[in-house]
């Protein structure tokens, strides 16, 4: 196990490196595509900033390392490694050797405890793919009106890859679950520099035997980055970032639930607000629920709100669509303000819990504003809203998106 102090110095060196290489050329076009309805501070103090390992994405706050992915890199389906957002509640962050590193398997709900190295875990479990989007529960929390507190997050807080690792319950298997156990908790290796809450997450038992979810060593076909959770990361498709633990160092089962503070307080939304399909019933309590599933959603990569387009000119709408899980029906797109929808082109299906890219095909004559609306529907048949869902957190921005493009 890395010793505390080696963990804040390693945290304190990654950031210092990523002070020192801010993209400082004029105004990026990367910070010009920023959301309208940010708040004026966010969008001033949002810098482009290169972090070791990685292409210049958005810097939202230094420390705790907090960056979002442009937009331009959502253009292919699956996100590249080195565009892919940084997300994390504690400002140390552990530089782990993969030689070093060991898993701890344990609780009062496991019938034995074990440990487990990298290269154990690897040649000892199955190892599997699945391809999911990693999306923080904040992901738009910046375009709320009004605005709420929290990072002030654009449509950037989140990314898809193929997952690669073992499956979770293999693992548990492994040292035997006791018929009491209730929910799995997570932890990883980084932590708060002085004080704070150790971001301690869990999931329902049956959430953790599902065969999707992953303890991951693998991403897009490499190592996970280093801002991403190497050596291993929690994977739970279909769940929102919150659950994904990086740089993982222990599970516990556990016969009651998890009184973490990041169960039991943070990450809540208000109960039957939400079209829900997986509760975390062990966690319901005072008219809240964790927020569990991803909400159905989708994003206008290109052209980009307020372009100018020649009139008769043609012009070809992309963008992704995606939801819990259940997977993509359809995604339509409106001219008229929602009077009618007609439907987009869906591209290459990479699995339910993936990105679906899709694409329209227009070319006005008319010149003038022309509004365009865009809307996905899952296979349960649950769209997006027209209107925001009010939450403390500002989590689930999903409401239509809607873009004007100027034809002259």
């Amino acid at each position: 196990m890395i010793a505390r102090r080696q963990v804040i110095a390693a945290g304190i060196g990654s950031l210092a490196a990523a002070f020192a290489t801010r993209v400082r050329a004029g105004v990026p076009p990367e910070l010009g595509q920023q959301p309208p309805n940010l708040p004026e501070g966010a969008r001033t103090s949002a810098e482009l900033v290169r972090i070791d390992g990685k292409l210049p994405l958005i810097k939202r706050t230094y420390r705790p390392p907090n960056f979002e992915t442009p937009l331009k890199y959502f253009a292919e389906p699956i996100t590249r490694n080195d565009a892919f957002f940084v997300r994390y509640h504690a400002a140390a962050i552990p530089e782990v050797n993969a030689g070093d590193w060991r898993l701890t398997v344990a609780g009062d709900g496991a019938s034995a405890q074990a440990s487990f190295s990298l290269a154990e875990l690897q040649q000892r479990f199955t190892q599997v793919d699945v391809t999911a989007v990693c999306l923080c529960s904040g992901n738009r929390r910046g375009m709320f009106e009004p605005h709420v507190p929290g990072i002030q997050w654009g449509p950037g807080a989140m990314g898809n890859a193929r997952w690669s690792g073992v499956r979770l319950r293999d693992v548990l298997n492994a040292v035997g679950v006791r018929k009491e156990a209730l929910e799995v908790s997570f932890d990883g290796a980084d932590s708060a520099l002085l004080t704070g809450p150790d971001f301690v997450k869990s999931i329902p038992l049956w959430k953790a035997l599902e065969a999707d979810a992953l303890i991951a060593f693998g991403m897009n076909g490499e190592p996970l980055p280093h801002w991403n959770g190497f050596p291993a990361r929690l994977v739970v498709p279909g769940w929102t970032a919150t659950y994904w633990v990086k740089h993982l160092a222990r599970i516990d089962v556990l016969t009651q639930p998890s009184a973490s503070f990041w169960m039991r307080t943070g990450y809540r939304i208000p109960a039957n607000r939400f079209p829900v399909t997986e509760r975390f019933v062990s966690q319901e309590a005072g008219g809240t629920t964790p927020i569990t599933e991803i909400a159905v959603s989708s994003l206008i990569v290109e052209p980009a709100d307020g372009m100018r387009l020649a009139a008769g000119r043609g012009l070809e709408v992309r963008g992704i669509a995606w939801d819990g899980g259940a997977g993509i029906a359809r995604v339509e797109y409106s001219l008229d303000g929602g009077a009618t929808w007609r439907r987009a082109d869906l591209g290459a299906d990479f699995g339910r819990f993936s990105f679906r890219p899709w694409k329209i095909g227009l070319s006005p004559r008319e010149r003038g504003p022309l509004a365009l609306q865009v809307r996905a529907t899952n296979r349960l048949g649950v769209s997006q809203p027209e209107e925001l869902i009010r939450n403390p957190a500002g989590y689930h921005h999903n409401i239509i998106q809607r873009i004007v493009i100027e034809v002259v």
